[in-house]
């Protein structure tokens, strides 16, 4: 008895461990749609400023109980690793421990009531004071334990130059397929005692942290200049040129978009179905600009989309003759919060042959791929070769972002954040 009480005392435990963690960059309640965090302007941007720059960040989105709550935010010192950096609020924030979003709007001519919020950072009440990782909480009644949205805040002090291109990898096997990342540190304005200890290299791909590349240890030092060229590290698959959807107008018929109203139930609102999305995998690579997965909030005619966009339920689908066995395919891109959720999943439909979902979206531009997990992966780690297939070839960004930890500090330094394009830097 005393070893059955344990083991059912354990399990909730045991469940625990394996139950996947929220990500940093998420949202908790579902009445907050279009969450967007970018540098003041421009809602292609990542949310990334420089330490007393005179930079600022817009965070900003929409409630759809389109009434006024009390929401109440803060940031959070965080290490390389996004786990809470071990220092008082008081030394890295100039400001109070919580503050309220004052500024806020209802929409007016949408069909779909809400009420759009927007908070611009750093200001008065919370002003960071050393740079780093910081994640932005966003609350409910002064209550932090009624999380609504949290956001990856990144704020650099360059301190370090970074130089280095973007080339094919040696490996025949990824010759055609990847992208390699070549980079090299300048740190002579840094005491760097040890820099296998002292430095920490995370980079991105297309600004996305679910495929990041860590861990790197430098090739060789020669005075100030440390190499991280190693043959087989920073690889990345190309993939190929993210799709999209133009919704900037639910009345008109567009080549990636087509309204299709429902007669039978006038109160449905806004529906849209975006033509079907094939396989590419195995398809010849195809060059077209495209915004590597993020989307833009957006209308046609200057309307104001912040306060008269609208809203619609649009359906994406993905033809094939037959499932596929022991994966699960998602929607995935910014607009899913680069997440994979049931929300996401795409359910496959056999009267049709092809995997739908659906999704509650604002009026924009909206890039996407698809990908698979496999059932069996217990990582769930994202795979794109079956749907989209890689290519060299392929226009992607990469942010190299290094960190650094002097002799006795109890937090990580962004001692640079460099993003470039892999046709510009070849």
């Amino acid at each position: 008895m005393r070893n059955l009480l344990l083991i059912l005392f354990c399990l909730p435990c045991a469940a625990s461990l394996h139950a996947q963690a929220p990500s940093p960059d998420h949202v908790y309640m579902k009445n907050i749609r279009t969450v967007k965090l970018n540098q003041s302007g421009n809602f292609l941007s990542y949310p990334i400023i420089t330490l007393n720059g005179g930079d600022h960040l817009d965070l900003q989105f929409d409630d759809l109980d389109a009434d006024v709550k009390n929401y109440y935010y803060t940031m959070d010192l965080c290490n390389a690793d996004w786990t809470p950096a071990d220092i008082n609020r008081f030394d890295y924030l100039r400001g109070f421990a919580d503050n309220r979003i004052t500024d806020y709007q209802f929409s007016t001519m949408s069909l779909q009531k809400y009420t759009h919020y927007k908070l611009t950072l750093p200001n008065q009440d919370c002003n960071p004071l050393r740079s780093g990782n910081y994640l932005l909480k966003v609350y409910l009644d002064s209550d932090t334990s009624q999380l609504v949205l949290t956001r990856r805040v990144l704020i650099q002090e360059p301190l370090v130059t970074v130089n280095g291109n973007i080339k094919q990898p040696i490996s025949p096997k990824l010759f055609y397929t990847a992208q390699k990342v070549n980079f090299s540190l300048n740190v002579k304005g840094l005491n760097i005692n040890n820099p296998y200890d002292q430095l920490k290299i995370y980079i991105l791909q297309n600004f996305r942290w679910d495929n990041y590349i860590t861990g790197l240890q430098p090739m060789y030092l020669k005075g100030d200049v440390i190499e991280y060229n190693t043959e087989n590290d920073c690889i990345f698959p190309g993939g190929k040129e993210w799709r999209w959807t133009d919704l900037r107008n639910f009345h008109l018929r567009t080549a990636r978009a087509k309204n299709q109203p429902d007669t039978t139930d006038p109160n449905q609102g806004n529906v849209i179905r975006v033509p079907p999305d094939y396989n590419r995998a195995g398809q010849q690579y195809e060059y077209y600009k495209d915004v590597n997965g993020q989307y833009l909030p957006s209308m046609l005619d200057n309307y104001d989309v912040n306060i008269e966009g609208d809203y619609a339920n649009v359906t994406f689908s993905f033809p094939t003759q037959q499932p596929f066995a022991g994966y699960n395919l998602y929607l995935f891109g910014e607009m899913t919060g680069y997440e994979l959720t049931n929300e996401n999943k795409l359910i496959y439909n056999g009267a049709k042959n092809a995997y739908e979902c659906t999704f509650y979206l604002k009026q924009g531009i909206y890039s996407y791929i698809y990908g698979v997990i496999d059932q069996q992966d217990p990582a769930h780690k994202f795979n794109t070769e079956l749907t989209e297939g890689n290519s060299w070839e392929a226009e992607n960004n990469y942010t190299i972002l290094v960190y650094y930890r002097a002799l006795g500090a109890r937090n990580d330094q962004l001692v640079n954040a460099t993003t470039w394009s892999s046709l510009s830097n070849r």
